[in-house]
């Protein structure tokens, strides 16, 4: 197997949201950026595919906002939800303090598709396919660069600076020996498809029954649903066959009546295992985390891309003119994480609350159930349904682009 050395300014590892974002990011600024992406495509089922209007504002500043919005996507302007007999609104988008007061539903390899070919237009963008980091390059206690296999043999990256945005599992921070803070979580979720009808309803986003929760999302002629169950359960549920599956699944939403039958091999249905953790330090010299790297987040609310969005576009902001300049420092990672913890923790908290006041209890009952005095009040204040609609639209602390103006393209 052949070893060749490449150079760069600014490696990003993982070519999901927060990688390509901040590459693009960076390019456009002028910093020559390279992302290594380990799959031959984006092309991954079941992957978070909710665009906040966070992001979408980020579009909006980046002058992209028009020609993302013309790939195929669905628009959610509010969150319902139906919990035993009662149906309930829970979120409102409509009020939001920002350009799109909607959420975008649009499968994340679209979503990756256009921004890699944004990037592209800048000749600083570096973005390689079927390269995987395998390990960390380490020179007097600083990192400078990153082993990587590619399908030609192994290639090292010497860089300024590597990004670790490779996700939960990331081979970055494992490499770094970066210290990880796991909290329990009581969930898994079991994704599958399953078709829809006009007639479903439009804005269902919930189903709670009989100590098991549904979620479907509406993708236009089918459902993206997630089935929440008990941590480690899922072995339990193959034993117990395929046909209660399906009977589950439509105690939970009657309405589905026969559809349940397209689930017919457990291939069909995918096991996502939640987590949520954080680092403790996102940093050491020469290297950085973001996004679920830094932090795993629940897919309660479908916040995690966002989040690592705006990990991106905080990490492009501090660092595109000290890494043009040659001055990027810790001081500078040091910042970055600073800026972005306070609104990490307060959405782990308050997914880790929702867990543990809502899901939970859910979880440990076999009752038909009453919705929590909370969500009943929520429900019938149509100005209440604006709180959670903001904290999840828009969140705390949003980031903006900072520099508008682009950086010649090719």
């Amino acid at each position: 197997m052949r070893s060749e050395t490449l150079s760069t300014t600014c490696c990003v590892v993982g070519g999901g949201p927060a990688g390509m974002m901040l590459g693009y990011l960076l390019a456009r600024k002028g910093v020559r950026v390279t992302v290594l992406e380990k799959h031959g495509d984006f092309f991954r089922d079941f992957r978070g595919d909710t665009v906040h209007p966070s992001t979408l504002q980020i579009f909006h500043e980046l002058d992209l906002l028009e020609p993302f919005l013309r790939l195929p996507h669905q628009r959610v302007e509010r969150l319902s939800g139906v919990i035993g007999d009662f149906h309930l609104d829970l979120a409102d988008f409509r009020h939001v303090p920002a350009r799109c007061k909607f959420v975008a539903l649009m499968p994340q390899w679209d979503f990756l598709d256009f921004l890699s070919e944004r990037a592209k237009e800048y000749p600083q963008f570096d973005l390689r396919m079927g390269h995987e980091a395998t390990g960390l390059i380490n020179q007097d206690g600083r990192v400078t660069g990153v082993d990587v296999r590619t399908p030609e043999g192994m290639v090292e990256i010497e860089a300024d600076l590597v990004v670790g945005c490779d996700g939960r599992h990331s081979i970055i921070r494992k490499a770094a020996h970066l210290e990880v803070r796991e909290f329990g979580v009581p969930i898994d979720v079991l994704w599958f498809r399953i078709s829809r009808q006009p007639d479903d309803p439009q804005e269902l986003f919930g189903n709670v029954n009989y100590g098991r929760a549904l979620v479907l999302i509406n993708r236009n002629d089918y459902f993206q649903a997630g089935l929440i169950i008990r941590k480690g359960s899922y072995e339990e549920m193959q034993s117990a066959g395929l046909v209660a599956f399906q009977e589950t699944v439509r105690s939970i939403a009657p309405y589905l009546g026969d559809r349940v039958e397209e689930l017919r091999s457990w291939d069909q249905i995918k096991l996502l295992t939640v987590q949520i953790n954080r680092l403790r330090k996102w940093h050491r010299p020469g290297l950085l985390c973001i996004g679920d790297a830094a932090h795993a987040m629940s897919p309660i609310g479908g916040v995690g891309v966002n989040m690592a969005i705006q990990d991106a576009v905080a990490a492009a902001n501090r660092l595109a003119a000290p890494l043009k300049a040659g001055t990027a420092s810790d001081d500078d990672l040091r910042g970055i994480e600073a800026r972005r913890t306070f609104p990490m923790r307060f959405t782990q908290g308050l997914q880790l609350m929702i867990q543990k006041r809502i899901i939970s209890p859910t979880l440990a009952s076999t009752q038909r159930p009453k919705p929590p005095l909370l969500f009943k009040l929520v429900g019938a204040v149509p100005l209440l349904q604006r709180i959670p609609g903001r904290l999840l639209a828009v969140g705390v602390r949003p980031e903006h682009i900072h520099t508008p103006d682009m950086f010649a393209k090719a």
